[in-house]
C-alpha cells in the first residue's frame, strides 16, 4: 500500500485489483470448513479465499488509499453463463461504474460485462437490492 499511495487513482485501482487478484482462489469448504465464509482481509491475506473476499479485500484497500466509500460497493451477481452466484467490487470514477474481478484480469467498465445480474450491493453505510431489467 505504501508503495502506490502517491499514485494517481486509476494507478492504485489497476494496482490493488493485479495485486488481489495473484492470490489463490480456495473455496470456503476447504478453506474454512464452512459451505460461506466472508473473510476478513486479514484472512483472506493470510490464507486466501474465494470471490467475495477478493473483493473485500480491494474494497477496504481502497478505502485505506483513501477512496470514497460512496463510490465503493460490493455486488453480489449471478453469473448467466456458469449459473452460479459471484462477487465482484464496482469502483465509481467520473461517475462510471468499473469492475474489479478475481475472474477478469483487467479493470472494466460495467457496460462491458454482460453476463452478470446484480442481485445486491453492499458497502458499510448502506444495501441494495437491484430489481431485474424489464
Amino acid at each position: 500500500m505504501d508503495g502506490i499511495k502517491d499514485k494517481d487513482i486509476v494507478s492504485q485501482i489497476r494496482e490493488i485489483n493485479d495485486y488481489m487478484n495473484r492470490a489463490p482462489y480456495i473455496t470456503d469448504p476447504v478453506n474454512w470448513g464452512q459451505k460461506d465464509f466472508w473473510a476478513t482481509p486479514g484472512e483472506f491475506m493470510s490464507k486466501f479465499g474465494d470471490c467475495e473476499d477478493y473483493a473485500i479485500a480491494k474494497f477496504m484497500s481502497l478505502l485505506l488509499l483513501g477512496y470514497n466509500e460512496d463510490d465503493l460497493r460490493v455486488v453480489a451477481v449471478k453469473d448467466l453463463n456458469l449459473k452460479i452466484g459471484h462477487a465482484i467490487l464496482v469502483v465509481y470514477y467520473k461517475d462510471k461504474p468499473y469492475v474489479l474481478d478475481n475472474q477478469i484480469k483487467q479493470v472494466v467498465p460495467a457496460s462491458k460485462i454482460k453476463h452478470y445480474q446484480p442481485v445486491f450491493s453492499i458497502n458499510q453505510k448502506a444495501w441494495w437490492k437491484h430489481l431485474p431489467k424489464g
